[in-house]
């Protein structure tokens, strides 16, 4: 478990335990908060105020930490920030539910691209200037890693992660509201899997989609370069 380990370098090596928080929830920072902004900065170009009257239009990420979320990464790797709040209502009916899907694909859809440019950054630095191990690649590699592990996990079809949403707004109305019916029962199957590490599968995703993404740089410098 990561906190015990946390726990562990704090009684025995402090400054070693500060720089791995740091480490830790640089990329962290920066992975949620600009999931959570792309949601509300979607929303609020398809007509909702909502998001921007919350204040949560803003790269400051402690406006979007959940405190329980924060801490569930610490302790089992996978945590989860401030849902940004948006109303239906304020959405044009004219292509509604693709709308709402779209604000709902846009925060993993910010995650899986943030770990493509810092895979391009990361690869460009080990290939073209130095290869030995340094800060700033654990600082890359960790960015890469959570922001793919955070897109995948989200796309899960479970209440109340971004996949259900688009779930919803692709199924027909009477199948929709079938599926939200279920909501109340998936939700502790969520923490459970969670809880017991049977999501585990997802960091092996983002591990192999880590390195497609690395193979398909490397083919990209080789022909261009």
């Amino acid at each position: 478990m990561l906190l015990i380990q946390l726990l562990k370098l704090l009684f025995t090596e402090p400054l070693q335990f500060l720089i791995a928080v740091f480490v830790l929830f640089i990329p962290l920072l920066i992975s949620i908060t600009v999931h959570e902004w792309s949601h509300g900065f979607t929303a609020y170009k398809f007509g909702d105020p909502t998001p921007k009257n919350q204040g949560r239009l803003s790269f400051n990420p402690f406006k979007h930490l959940d405190p329980v979320g924060t801490l569930m990464l610490f302790i089992i790797g996978i945590g989860w920030a401030k849902p940004v709040e948006i109303n239906p209502d304020n959405i044009p009916r004219d292509c509604k539910k693709l709308k709402l899907m779209l604000i709902s694909l846009a925060g993993p859809l910010s995650n899986f691209i943030l770990g493509i440019f810092f895979s391009f950054i990361l690869y460009f630095r080990v290939k073209f200037i130095m290869f030995e191990p340094s800060l700033t690649v654990l600082l890359l590699s960790l960015l890469i890693r959570i922001n793919f592990v955070l897109g995948i996990f989200n796309l899960l079809p479970i209440p109340p992660l971004d996949g259900s949403n688009i779930i919803v707004n692709l199924l027909p109305d009477r199948l929709a509201n079938e599926y939200f019916k279920l909501a109340p029962y998936l939700l502790p199957v969520l923490l459970l899997l969670i809880i017991t590490g049977g999501i585990g599968f997802i960091f092996d995703v983002a591990d192999k989609m880590q390195e497609a993404v690395f193979k398909l740089i490397g083919s990209f410098f080789e022909y261009y370069t």
